[in-house]
């Protein structure tokens, strides 16, 4: 193993934590090793307790919540060896067991370190410096198949324990340990239906018993499986060619998006990779898609199970999403019914009956989460599911825990407590905003503030380069896309509002941003200037907000059309009428489409800036020495004469016009519709009346 080179672990911590660090992240790294989110890696060492000056063993390990993938010692849980086991003789038996982590946090050594999580016990009860908690694909399909406990031992010899399934806790923490003390030669202990864990006295040999376990299981999948385990594939499932399986998919994603945020907003991902396509097609999808996922960390992700299209990949859409609906119906009733089979009066009340998990066989998969990354993460998930699905069927029968024993998960009163300790969403939280002109000035800074409060966002302009590096500023592909435009152009239109759709599942906020201004006197003005800047604003929005009022009618969740106009479309002003008039129609556009789309939910309003001059892509343009030309000043004064002729005696910035508009989308305005809102520091002239 090569030195560390973290600059995360502090001066003074055992080198075997930074050790432990690097294992976790590069198991993590691996989705076929464990998930996202999932696993834990720990190790155990001596200090000297600053408290007491006595040595003092202390276990580090995965915080709850944390990622093994991009795990840094922050979000290591610490807490003092001997006082954890010690709570042994406060055990009560596995009625009780759940009380025991309310006890961990008096474990803890020192202040901060992340909150333990309930695999803390499988960590600390074991007589190993180092122990790893994974759920790898190949050692899962085993531990998910109906005769697991025969498989394991045929892979395994005597060398792997079977252990069958048992909710994470201190009970199970006990067994693996009394496995660990009596029987030496064990390099693991397989967990029915649930992953892989894994001990060493040095992380090599911990890290290195994980792969090679890994590896056997699926060696011995690959010897011993059958060629064909999903059966043949059936005709009317066979994919669509790669150009009509998109087309489609971007049609299904805003209908399927407004179905999966019934209860609650979620933002949507599309997966459509061989993996994916191969198991929708095949003869045994139906009879396994009903049994749902196995491994916790699955159905955590993905709920009971996914929903299944049972239409023909190019059945007419019109029959298509009738048949939605009806399945969607049913979906809510089945969930709800689940729910009410197992809950009693301490369970958490129920979450949301629609599903994570939507499979369209001959198009893919799509998924959903409260963000981007949580609905990534679930089809991620799902795959290891299929990957699971595969393997045990290939060498037995698929046969995940009992429906039961997962909502005794799912709805767990200590996963639930995760869910309150996640900070409360932003405003926008859940939404997918298009700006239009997104690379620079007013777009640009539009496109962080809508960001800066939960939105995901595409980065639409003519300037893809442009359009990348905000995106890429902004967090990238989990935040942002972009995606090129030309907003005069139908087909380019259409292409980036399909971009939007795969992207993000829909759109729920459309900036109308992008334009230019060309300014000249009447004599001066030729056709070519006149159809430029009508083309690129009156046309270019009108086209965005068709296509967009499409994808915000199937999704039926209402949504905001926002058009950045200009003081100009009230204010008379000298050699401009071009770009004056075409401001103009823009500004009737939003009391036109306010009146027109009010009826599905959709508000419509403008913004009407003026003298934006500091980080305007307009203005570097060009736009400002004509009209520093035309008001007799130096260009670089013309932010101070614009401001020094308003009431407010303000410059206005890109930044105060994308604060207007997060104020007329965030919720604060919610019966606000066919406004235009003034960001022009006070320009009498142009008040509305």
């Amino acid at each position: 193993m090569q030195p560390t080179t973290r600059d995360d672990v502090p001066e003074g911590v055992s080198t075997e934590v930074a050790a432990m660090l690097d294992r976790a992240n590069r198991l993590g790294a691996d989705p076929t090793v464990t998930n996202y989110g999932g696993g834990n890696c720990s190790c155990k060492a001596e200090v000297v307790h600053p408290a007491t000056g006595e040595p003092v063993t202390l276990l580090y390990v995965k915080g709850s919540g944390g990622d093994l993938g991009t795990l840094r010692y922050p979000g290591l849980a610490v807490l003092e060896l001997g006082r954890l086991r010690g709570l042994d003789g406060r055990y009560r038996g596995v009625a009780h067991e759940d009380e025991m982590v309310d006890l961990f946090a008096y474990c803890s050594f020192g202040p901060g370190g992340a909150a333990p999580s309930i695999d803390t016990p499988m960590h600390g009860l074991v007589e190993a410096t180092h122990v790893d908690h994974l759920h790898p694909d190949s050692v899962i399909a085993l531990a998910a198949a109906a005769d697991g406990e025969q498989l394991v031992r045929e892979c395994y010899g005597d060398r792997v324990r079977w252990i069958p399934w048992i909710r994470p806790g201190w009970e199970l923490g006990r067994m693996i340990a009394e496995i660990v003390r009596t029987q030496p030669q064990v390099e693991g202990v397989v967990l029915g239906g649930h992953g892989l864990t894994t001990w060493g006295t040095t992380s090599e040999q911990c890290e290195e018993r994980a792969l090679r376990l890994i590896r056997e299981a699926a060696e011995f999948i690959e010897r011993t499986g059958r060629p064909e385990p999903f059966g043949p594939v059936r005709d009317d499932r066979r994919p669509l060619p790669d150009e009509q399986r998109h087309q489609r998919a971007a049609q299904l994603a805003p209908i399927l998006r407004g179905i999966a945020g019934t209860d609650s907003r979620v933002v949507g991902h599309f997966r459509d990779d061989e993996v994916v396509l191969d198991f929708l097609s095949r003869e045994s999808l139906d009879r396994l898609v009903p049994l749902g996922t196995s491994c916790p960390d699955h159905f955590l992700r993905t709920k009971i199970r996914p929903l299944l299209l049972d239409t023909a990949p190019d059945a007419p859409l019109e029959q298509v999403t009738t048949r939605l609906r009806e399945l969607h119906a049913a979906y809510r009733d089945e969930y709800a019914a689940y729910y009410h089979r197992y809950a009693d009066e301490n369970s958490p009340p129920m979450r949301g009956a629609d599903p994570a998990i939507v499979l369209v066989p001959g198009v893919g998969m799509f998924s959903f989460g409260a963000d981007k990354q949580t609905a990534r993460v679930a089809g991620e998930f799902y795959v290891n599911a299929i990957n699971v699905m595969r393997g045990a069927e290939a060498v037995s029968t698929y046969a995940p825990v009992p429906e039961s024993e997962k909502f005794r998960v799912e709805y767990w009163e200590l996963e639930e407590r995760k869910l309150r300790r996640r900070p409360k969403p932003r405003a926008l939280a859940g939404r997918v905003a298009l700006v239009t002109g997104g690379a620079s000035g007013i777009g640009r800074a539009t496109c962080v503030a809508l960001a800066a409060q939960g939105a995901c966002v595409v980065v639409a302009d003519l300037d893809l380069a442009g359009a990348e590096q905000v995106a890429k500023e902004l967090g990238g592909p989990d935040v942002a896309r972009a995606v090129h435009v030309d907003v005069a152009q139908e087909a380019s239109v259409r292409a980036a509002v399909q971009a939007a759709c795969l992207a993000f599942g829909g759109i729920d906020i459309v900036v109308n941003n992008a334009g230019l201004s060309k300014s000249a006197p009447l004599e001066e003005t030729t056709t070519e200037l006149w159809d430029l800047q009508f083309n690129v604003m009156p046309r270019g929005s009108f086209l965005v907000s068709r296509e967009a009022a499409a994808v915000l009618r199937a999704q039926g969740h209402g949504g905001d059309i926002v058009y950045i106009v200009s003081k100009n479309a009230v204010f008379a002003g000298p050699a401009n009428i071009a770009y004056s008039a075409a401001k103009a129609a823009q500004a009737h556009q939003v009391r036109l489409l306010a009146a027109e789309l009010g009826a599905d939910g959709v508000r419509v309003n403008g913004v009407n800036p003026d003298g934006v001059v500091r980080g305007s892509g307009i203005f570097a343009g060009g736009w400002g020495a004509q009209r520093a030309a035309v008001y007799g000043v130096p260009e670089e004064e013309l932010g101070r004469y614009y401001a020094q002729r308003t009431l407010l005696k303000q410059e206005v910035l890109p930044e105060h016009v994308a604060a207007a508009v997060v104020a007329l989308v965030d919720g604060s305005l919610p019966l606000t519709t066919g406004l235009l809102v003034p960001v022009d520091s006070g320009v009498p002239q142009a008040f509305l009346r």
